[in-house]
C-alpha cells in the first residue's frame, strides 16, 4: 500500500484530532474515508488515494453514502469524536469545543461568534458588519433556525479538496469532524465548487429522512461558518462575503 506522511501539525494534537474524526466517520455503508495508517504528535500516515476523476453515478453514490455518514450521528451537537478529548481544528484554526442541546445555540456560541470576534479584532470585518453578523448569531440562539433533526456525525469541512477520488469511489479526508447539522456539510460543498454538486445534494436528499424543508434556503447561514474561518485565517474578501452571507439572515 502507498503511504501518505502529514508532518506539520496545525497545532498540538492536531493530528491525534485527524484520526479520530476519520475513524469516527468511518461507517457502515457510508462515505468511504481514508484509512489512518499511523498516528504520533508530530507524524500521521494514511493511504495515499487514487481513482478515477468523478462521474455522475460515483456523485450520487456519495452523496448517498454521505447520508449515511450523517445518520450515525453524534451525542449532542458540538460532541467530538468518539474517544477524543483533546482540542480540535478546522484547517490551521483551532476549533472550540462545546455541547448544546440545540444546534442553533451551539452554531452561535461555539461557531459563529468566536471566528467574528476574532475576524473584528483583525479587521476582517467592520463594525457595521460585526454587529449584522450578532444580530444573525442572536436569532440563531432564540431557536429559529432550528428543526427536528437529531445531532448528525459531519465531516465539518467538506470542502471539495477534501473528497478524494478513492479505490472505493469519492473518499473524505481532513476532517474537522463533530456533531452538527446534516446541511452544514452540503453547504460546505458548495462553497468552493465540488464537482457534479446537484447530483451529490439529490442523493443525499432521496436517502436522508431528516432534512428539513426549505433546506437550500439556509445553505449561506452554514456557510457563515467557514467563511469566517477564513477571514481569520487569510482575510481579504472572505470577511464582507461572511457579512452579505448573514444578511439575509439579520
Amino acid at each position: 500500500m502507498t503511504e501518505f506522511a502529514k508532518t506539520q501539525p496545525a497545532g498540538p494534537g492536531a493530528f491525534g484530532a485527524e484520526a479520530a474524526g476519520l475513524r469516527w466517520l468511518a461507517v457502515e455503508g457510508g462515505a468511504p474515508v481514508v484509512r489512518v495508517l499511523a498516528v504520533s504528535e508530530s507524524r500521521l500516515t494514511l493511504e495515499r488515494l487514487s481513482g478515477p476523476a468523478p462521474e455522475r453515478a460515483a456523485a450520487a453514490l456519495f452523496g448517498a453514502r454521505l447520508a449515511r455518514t450523517h445518520d450515525a450521528g453524534a451525542v449532542t451537537f458540538g460532541a467530538s469524536p468518539a474517544g477524543w478529548s483533546g482540542p480540535l481544528y478546522i484547517g490551521l484554526a483551532s476549533l472550540p469545543a462545546g455541547t448544546a442541546p440545540t444546534w442553533g445555540a451551539f452554531y452561535a456560541a461555539e461557531r459563529v461568534l468566536p471566528f467574528a470576534r476574532a475576524a473584528r479584532d483583525q479587521g476582517a470585518l467592520d463594525a457595521g458588519q460585526s454587529r449584522l453578523i450578532d444580530a444573525v448569531a442572536a436569532r440563531l440562539a432564540t431557536g429559529e433556525f432550528d428543526d427536528a433533526a437529531p445531532p448528525a456525525r459531519i465531516h465539518g469541512d467538506l470542502w471539495a479538496g477534501n473528497v478524494i477520488p478513492g479505490p472505493d469511489g469519492l473518499t473524505l479526508i481532513d476532517p474537522a469532524a463533530h456533531g452538527g447539522h446534516r446541511v452544514t456539510d452540503l453547504a460546505m460543498l458548495a462553497l468552493f465548487g465540488v464537482t457534479h454538486l446537484a447530483t451529490i445534494w439529490d442523493a443525499y436528499a432521496a436517502e436522508s429522512t431528516w432534512l428539513p424543508d426549505g433546506w437550500r434556503d439556509l445553505v449561506p447561514l452554514h456557510q457563515l461558518h467557514p467563511l469566517l474561518v477564513h477571514a481569520v485565517l487569510f482575510g481579504g474578501a472572505y470577511g464582507p462575503q461572511a457579512a452579505r452571507a448573514a444578511h439575509r439572515y439579520a
